[in-house]
């Protein structure tokens, strides 16, 4: 089971970028999948999540800049992230939960077993 993200790196205030997070070797394609981020000295939170089809959610922090979408062909997540603040930065997680039972995705990072290595996503001028 592997889960990896990508993307990440140094953004002015105001620009954009692109996280994608890759799945394999799960026995199900149908997975939750959620975006955390972890600022230095801060704990954990959520982002954002999506199950396969259709349920989103978004951190208030975020909600109208950061976008969540799926390609189910290649089992990858996007997290594009528009107006990016120097608060946005961060090190990003993906992770992963097989879908069953769930109606909505959870946001909290302790319903997710599978977690990609993170990628740095740095906002300052």
């Amino acid at each position: 089971v592997q889960v990896v993200e990508s993307g990440g790196g140094l953004v002015q205030p105001g620009g954009s970028l692109r996280l994608s997070c890759t799945t394999s070797g799960f026995t199900s394609d149908d997975l939750v999948i959620g975006w955390f981020r972890e600022a230095s000295g801060k704990e954990r939170e959520g982002v954002s999540c999506m199950l396969r089809i259709g349920s989103t959610y978004y951190a208030d922090s975020v909600r109208g800049r950061f976008t969540i979408s799926r390609d189910n062909d290649t089992n990858t997540v996007y997290l594009q992230m528009n107006s990016l603040k120097p608060e946005d930065t961060a090190v990003y997680y993906c992770a992963a939960e097989l879908a069953t039972g769930w109606r909505t995705c959870p946001s909290d990072p302790i319903e997710y077993p599978y977690w990609g290595q993170g990628t740095q996503v740095t906002v300052s001028s």
